[in-house]
């Protein structure tokens, strides 16, 4: 362990004791809601308890959007990338993951933006190329969400598959290359990132992150910056696809949604200020090399 990661350890406790307090009553208590559902389910104290039921996986479920959310606020990439081959594994259908996914997403997102501005990782109101971004990529969501809806069943997803992955890769070995030197900022790159990211989104629930965060740094966005945006950016792409999905005539699995909607907000503070803590070179390096394998894993699942 390097002097800064030794650091990081042992003043996160002291700096931070409050809050992790706070945080670990939290989930506890969550934990004891989720369970109570289970052993009793004529209680119906969680939505939905009525229509479905709350099984043995519940609290695997919210561990595993807990675990997942963290990432993915912390590098701005991992959650719907990661937690929806976990949900195929726990014998969901796809098509009751991603609305899931989107609307857990959707209200995390949201969190995540509040408690990066908060801890200072970004200022919305006085940065204006983070709240240009932020913008840009919130108005390419409506168009890249309802086209994937619209075209989720029409499209090769394996060509589509290839071609997300190789930008992935790509964009993921730039960020490494370049993780010490600042780069300039450049509109045309998160317009182009962030119409197939958000097309992605709306297509399988997970693959934004990777793309727009690593693109926003490629595009000169210092990383930490590039995280909180992606959290805001983000939300919008899973309202208007989890909108489209309804409109379409999907439903909501709440037995799902509630369980990852808790675990994946409740990894929000403590996933912010960690990256407040972190030295933006190792941000960087962190988001370019979780990049690069995330990007791999999801080749190595098209070709496998």
């Amino acid at each position: 362990m390097n002097s800064q990661a030794l650091a990081f350890a042992t003043s996160f406790p002291r700096l931070h004791g409050r809050r992790l307090r706070l945080w670990l009553f939290m989930v506890a208590g969550s934990i004891a809601i989720l369970a109570t559902q289970v052993v009793m389910p004529q209680w119906h104290i969680l939505p939905g308890s009525a229509d479905f039921n709350y099984g043995g996986a519940v609290l695997a479920i919210f561990f595993a959007a807990l675990l997942c959310e963290y990432v993915d606020s912390s590098l701005g990439m991992g959650y719907g990338t990661t937690l929806t081959p976990l949900l195929l594994l726990f014998g969901y259908e796809p098509l009751q993951i991603v609305p899931a996914v989107l609307l857990s997403e959707l209200i995390t997102g949201l969190a995540a933006g509040a408690m990066h501005q908060r801890d200072g990782n970004v200022d919305f109101f006085h940065d204006a190329a983070a709240r240009r971004t932020t913008l840009l990529l919130a108005s390419l969501s409506a168009v890249g969400a309802l086209a994937a809806v619209a075209l989720a069943i029409q499209i090769s997803k394996f060509w589509l598959g290839m071609f997300i992955t190789g930008i992935v890769i790509s964009m993921g070995v730039v960020i490494l290359a370049t993780r010490h030197r600042q780069l300039r900022y450049r509109t045309g790159g998160i317009v182009a990132i962030g119409a197939v990211a958000a097309f992605n989104k709306g297509l399988s629930g997970g693959g934004y992150g990777p793309l727009v965060t690593a693109g926003q740094v490629v595009s000169g966005l210092p990383a930490k910056r590039a995280v909180a945006v992606t959290s805001v950016a983000e939300s919008v792409t899973c309202l208007v696809g989890l909108l489209g999905y309804l409109f379409v005539g999907k439903t909501l699995a709440w037995d799902l949604a509630v369980p990852l909607t808790m675990g994946a907000l409740l990894s929000v503070p403590m996933a912010t200020i960690t990256i407040r803590h972190l030295p933006e070179h190792v941000v960087r390096g962190l988001v370019g090399t979780v990049t690069v394998v995330l990007g791999v894993v999801a080749l190595l699942k098209l070709v496998g």
